[in-house]
């Protein structure tokens, strides 16, 4: 069972889901919640999924889930991005390595 955070769309079982950036197509098999089948998964639901002939291997943390029909999951070529600092408790100097984590949502 992969794990995921809806953060747009929906997943359900029957659905050929597409798991960017590799493309990797495959039937959805079920959406769970705490081992309770449930009919979808919608934006804020943490789930588990089973999906169809896929390796636990080749889903990793980071890859996206969405559907294949409707618009497939691919890598981004180029992407702007705003950064703000909310808190940093020391001095951010030459070699200093940030933790930027990434996340993308479309609200209509």
């Amino acid at each position: 069972i992969n794990a995921e955070y809806g953060e747009t769309g929906i997943i359900k079982p029957g659905m050929i889901g597409c798991f960017g950036p590799t493309g990797l197509t495959t039937e959805v098999k079920s959406v769970e919640m705490h081992h309770e089948a449930m009919p979808e998964a919608v934006p804020g639901d943490n789930v588990g999924f089973k999906i169809k002939n896929v390796s636990v291997k080749e889903i990793m943390r980071g890859v996206v889930a969405s559907d294949a029909k409707i618009d497939p999951a691919k890598e981004a070529l180029t992407f702007e991005a705003q950064d703000f600092i909310k808190h940093h408790p020391g001095k951010i100097s030459a070699g200093y390595t940030a933790v930027v984590v990434c996340v993308t949502s479309l609200i209509a």
